[in-house]
This record gives structure tokens, sequence and C-alpha cells, in this order.
């Protein structure tokens, strides 16, 4: 029987081991996907202690805490620190076989060189004791980043953002790459008629231009979009439903913008429509530029509107969807690559029945261009555990090149996160080590240790030219 979380945790053979510690333990991390708050990197923050870096803004721990009988007082509320810590550490216990109990430990590992259990009995030691070293220059955000052996960070923001923080970082000469997304979600988003204007007003004083037509509206986009580049940016993101691919004329959109500047609702079909409309001309922008295009696809948000109400977005009211993605993906990258100008596209999915779609989906427009030019993304938010992680990659080696993936994202807000790229090296380590074992793959080990720093590094590394 083997310790919980030993030297060998998840590597069930040799060949699994030799794997990990010879091609992918000491690979650098590009994390080409979070939401790291950028100004705390920027000001290179202490955090005060472990609740504030651990839990704060982590809805996944939230969830858990809740679905535990925990009250919201202790973790979105008012309690103190160490208060909500006991709750967490009174409900890390009842998380066993959720992926939340493996990352927990990881990261006292990992991070603080704790091997005891959290629980009840242990948390005021814990507690005192990371908050105690949290408190050291050696625990600055800068330092944290050193320490995982990150080598890229890609933050997500929104157009009108100044993006003052990543200049402090690109002025202080930081060695870690912290490079800017394009994440326009809110600037085609017009279901609130009254959001969407207060957003265009906002657009307005970041770009200094007069927006009074969908056309002026688009030259402060693109003032933005250019801007981005200028900071190193060479990457857009898009939260979506599904991708939005609906027939338009030009003239239709701009009287659906006209619609919204004269505070007036939209049909559903005129929110398509202009949705659509952005999409693509965000997709054109970013083949011109050579831009990383990011679709994450199926999630449904904000279910709960009392507790949204409460306590916020991006606080843990989100699950999975079921839309339909084929069709419209399928006419939406079409339309792109007809003309040529289907730039690198990455596409993940939050439905695991969605797998094999999005899978083959890449396949179809892979033109031989490049190695891997569409992706299949990594499993992502509700799928970044063992059991998501094994089948994405099931999914992709089945229908595609698993040797062509760019590997794992932390999607975090946590400066702990990053043992979630060695869980994903181990993962898949210990899947092709089985194989080799059983005599369904060569054991060939300097090839399929190349494969393998491939998807943990090299991959990403030339796909996004970092």
């Amino acid at each position: 029987m083997k310790n919980f979380l030993d030297k060998n945790f998840l590597l069930q053979n040799k060949t699994a081991e030799k794997l990990y510690y010879d091609f992918a333990e000491n690979m650098p991390i590009i994390d080409y996907h979070c939401h790291l708050p950028v100004q705390q990197i920027a000001n290179d923050i202490n955090f005060e202690n472990l609740t504030q870096i651990w839990l704060q803004g982590d809805h996944y721990k939230w969830r858990a805490m809740r679905s535990n009988g925990i009250d919201e007082s202790y973790i979105t509320g008012n309690k103190s620190d160490y208060e909500k810590f006991e709750k967490w550490a009174q409900t890390v216990p009842y998380t066993l076989r959720n992926p939340l109990y493996h990352w927990a430990h990881l990261e006292l590992q990992r991070y603080f060189d704790i091997r005891e259990l959290l629980k009840p009995e242990t948390a005021k030691k814990i507690y005192n004791d990371c908050t105690k070293k949290l408190q050291s220059k050696k625990y600055s955000v800068k330092n944290l980043l050193r320490k995982m052996n990150v080598q890229v960070v890609c933050t997500t923001d929104d157009p009108a953002d100044s993006l003052e923080y990543h200049k402090k970082i690109k002025d202080d000469k930081f060695e870690i790459k912290v490079l800017p997304a394009f994440r326009p979600d809110k600037a085609m988003n017009a279901d609130d008629v009254n959001e969407f204007n207060l957003y265009v007003k906002k657009l307005e004083a970041a770009s200094n231009v007069s927006i009074i037509s969908f056309q002026s509206y688009l030259d402060a986009l693109k003032q933005r979009h250019d801007f981005f580049e200028t900071m190193g940016c060479s990457v857009s993101d898009h939260g979506l439903e599904y991708i939005p691919a609906e027939d338009y004329t030009d003239n239709e959109i701009n009287k659906i913008f006209n619609k919204i500047r004269n505070g007036r609702e939209l049909s559903s079909e005129e929110r398509l429509k202009l949705k659509s409309a952005m999409l693509y001309i965000f997709s054109i922008w970013d083949y011109e530029k050579g831009w990383v295009q990011q679709y994450h696809l199926g999630a449904l948000r904000n279910n709960n509107t009392r507790m949204l109400e409460l306590c916020g977005a991006d606080s843990g009211w989100d699950s999975i969807g079921d839309f339909q993605q084929a069709k419209a993906l399928s006419k939406f990258l079409n339309r792109l690559d007809v003309t040529n100008q289907l730039t690198k596209t990455i596409l993940y999915n939050l439905n695991p029945a969605d797998n094999e779609l999005m899978a083959t989906m890449a396949g179809n427009f892979n033109d031989g261009s490049i190695g891997g030019k569409i992706q299949f993304g990594s499993a992502w938010w509700f799928l970044d555990q063992k059991d998501g992680m094994t089948k994405q990659v099931d999914a992709l080696s089945n229908m595609g090149l698993i040797s062509r993936f760019i590997g794992m994202i932390t999607d975090s807000r946590s400066f702990l996160s990053y043992p979630r790229h060695e869980y994903f090296r181990r993962i898949v380590c210990n899947l092709f080590g089985n194989e080799i074992e059983n005599g369904e793959l060569p054991n060939d080990m300097e090839w399929t240790g190349k494969i393998i720093s491939d998807i943990c590094y090299y991959n990403a590394k030339t796909y996004f030219n970092w």
C-alpha cells in the first residue's frame, strides 16, 4: 500500500516514474490562461495570512464549504480570516475523492513543506506556520511564481483596461513574462442594454474615441486591440455559452447598435446577430496580428439569482451547460477558413459530453500549415481533475495528436494553484507509462520522453512563440 501523496503520487509503475522525473518534473510552466490579479504581481505583495492567499476568490473551495453546510458568513461574509480558515479546515476531511483534497495537500507540501493532513486538529498550527512564512520576502508573489518555475503568465483583461500594472511589471524588468489577453466579452454582450451603454462610456474614456455609431465603436475597440499588442499581447480569449454564428448584414448591425444607444431592448435574434458580427470581426483582427484565439465554451453562469445578488458574480453559482456546440462552431470556423483568415485557435469545452466533438472539430481545420494549429484545449474548470484530464487526453489521443498538445493551464485566481501543472504532468506520465508497461506503446524512452516534454512545455513555447 502506498502512502498518501508520497514521492510517486499518481505514478503507478517504474516507467511512469522515469517519464515524470526525467522528462516532466523540471519543465518550466507556461500558464497561457489564468485570472491572477496583475496588480498583486506588479506590487510584489505579501499576503497577510493563509486565508487571504488561499481562500479569497477561490469559488472551488467556497462551493465545497457550502455543500458541507458552512454558513456564508464564513465564506464571503464578515467573519475573521482565521474563523474562515477554521471552517475550511473543517471541510477538507469531507472532500475525500474531490480534487480539492489532492490540491489542498499538494499546495501545502509544495509551497510550505507541510505534510500533515489539514483537519480541525491541525488547523491552528498549519495556519500559524504558513502565515509566518507568508510574511517573509521569500513568499512574495513574484517569488512564489519563481518557486514554481513559472516562465509565462497570461492574464485575462478587458479591452478598456489601462494595462498600467502590466507596464509596471515590464518596466521593472521582471524576468517572468506577465502578458495580457484581450477578453472582449462585455464588449459584445448587449443582453442588458443599460450595462452595455455604461460599457460604451468606459470604452470611450479608455480609447479617447467618440462613439456615435457602430463603426466608431469598432474604431475604439480596434484602438484597444492595437494598444494591447504594444503591451505584448498576442492572445485573445472569449467566455461563451456557445459560438454565435447567425447570418447578418452590415445594415442590420448598424440598426441594432443604434437601437441599443437609444436605450431600447433587443430581441434574442438581434442579440445573437450582434454577437456573431463582433466575434467574427475580433477573429479577423486576431488573424491579422497572428494572435492565438481561445474559446471557453459551455458554462451556464449565475444560476442562483438569490445568492448572486448577495455575493456577486464569480462566487460559485455556475455549472456545466448542455448547449449544442457543433453546427455553429463549424460554421464560424469555416467562414474564417474559407478566406484563409483562421488564426491559431484553442477550443475548450466544459461539458465532457463534448470531448470527442471538440477533438474532431479541431481536426476539421488543421490544415497542415503548422503542427496543432487548432487545439482541443485542456480540461477546464469543473473538468481540471484526474478523471476530466484523463478523458480529455484520451479523446485527443484517439481523435487527433496528443503529441502536438500544448498542455495545462491553471485558469486560477490563486498564486498557490501551480501544483495543478504537476498534477496534470503526473497523470499524463502515468497514462503513457501504463501503456508502455502493457505493451501498447513501444519502450522507446527517448522518443516518448520527448513527447512528454513537448506536452509539458515545448509545444506551448513554440505555439505562442514566447
